[in-house]
């Protein structure tokens, strides 16, 4: 049985795809606020996955990153999720993001688990 303080754990190998790059060229060859970001939220859905049923979903619901070091290509992100809390549908966690000892993110995600049925609806594009 799933409870708070239990960790998921993710790792991330960072590529020249997770460099942070906008319309205007590349910005800097480290890893992302965004792409570490992303991987914050796969490692906190690992408990989603695990909560959800058959006919269930999950949606992200809320994400802070403190983007505190950097992550080079080719190094290794390992990212730790904790559970705090598992209520009704709700699943928010919280995570640091570590290359050794270096600590490169830390923050918070939240999911909610849905029907799928019932997500579909509300995703679904507004008639106008």
């Amino acid at each position: 049985m799933i409870q708070p303080g239990d960790t998921r754990t993710y790792v991330k190998h960072v590529t020249a795809a997770d460099f942070a790059r906008f319309e205007d060229g590349l910005v800097h060859a480290i890893c992302s606020t965004f792409s570490l970001a992303q991987a914050a939220e796969w490692a906190g859905r690992l408990f989603v996955l695990e909560l959800k049923a058959e006919d269930e979903e999950g949606i992200g619901t809320r994400l802070i990153i403190n983007h505190k070091a950097p992550a080079f290509e080719g190094e290794e992100v390992v990212i730790v999720a904790t559970l705090e809390k598992y209520e009704g549908n709700e699943v928010v966690c919280s995570y640091t993001a570590k290359v050794g000892d270096r600590l490169v993110a830390d923050g918070k995600t939240g999911q909610k688990i849905l029907k799928k049925e019932k997500l579909a609806k509300i995703l679904a594009p507004k008639q106008v």
